[in-house]
């Protein structure tokens, strides 16, 4: 069982609560040098959030594991029982927390396990990109796509393009300058 789904919904079991609303920890990776974002290798890697929906994302994610496929290791998948379940204040937080890009995946319009929860997914999206521009953020930090079960090589080519899109943007200093 990973840190990631606990069995219980109390967010005293739950070892990714943060404060009093259960916000999930979004540290960056081990393999990143303290506040350089930088590999063993000295070359900056883009640190990536992805909320990944259950039933649809996280098992194409799965099933691009299981099936060897090589996509970069630089993001951090986090497990929602539905996209439609990503509060915007997940995205804010993941970019304050030192995102360098985040990424919003579920199920395709209309096969969503609960009925409508992606199309919640779109329309937040389409505010949060807005909110974010406003902001101060680039839009292409922030990404929400439709990845199935059974499509593990469009999540192996998502997660390589939002990589490859984010590099030459470098980190997001955004909240990191704001930061007491």
């Amino acid at each position: 069982m990973s840190a990631l789904s606990p069995k219980s919904g109390s967010p005293a079991d739950c070892a990714v609560t943060e404060g009093h609303v259960g916000l999930p920890v979004l540290d960056p990776p081990p393999t990143a040098a303290p506040d350089t974002g930088k590999t063993k290798n000295g070359e900056w890697q883009p640190y990536i959030v992805g909320f990944a929906c259950n039933w649809c994302t996280y098992a194409g994610a799965d099933l691009a594991g299981l099936s060897r496929m090589q996509y970069p290791p630089n993001m951090r998948l986090v497990r929602v029982p539905c996209s439609g379940r990503v509060n915007p204040q997940f995205v804010l937080r993941a970019f304050q927390k030192g995102a360098d890009a985040v990424l919003v995946a579920g199920c395709h319009p209309g096969d969503c396990h609960y009925g409508t929860g992606n199309y919640f997914t779109r329309r937040r999206f389409l505010l949060m990109q807005r909110l974010l521009t406003f902001m101060g953020v680039d839009p292409r930090r922030f990404q929400a796509r439709w990845i199935s079960g059974s499509e593990a090589p469009k999540f192996r080519d998502v997660v390589t393009e939002l990589t490859e899109q984010v590099r030459p943007l470098g980190p997001n200093r955004l909240w990191r300058e704001v930061e007491p």
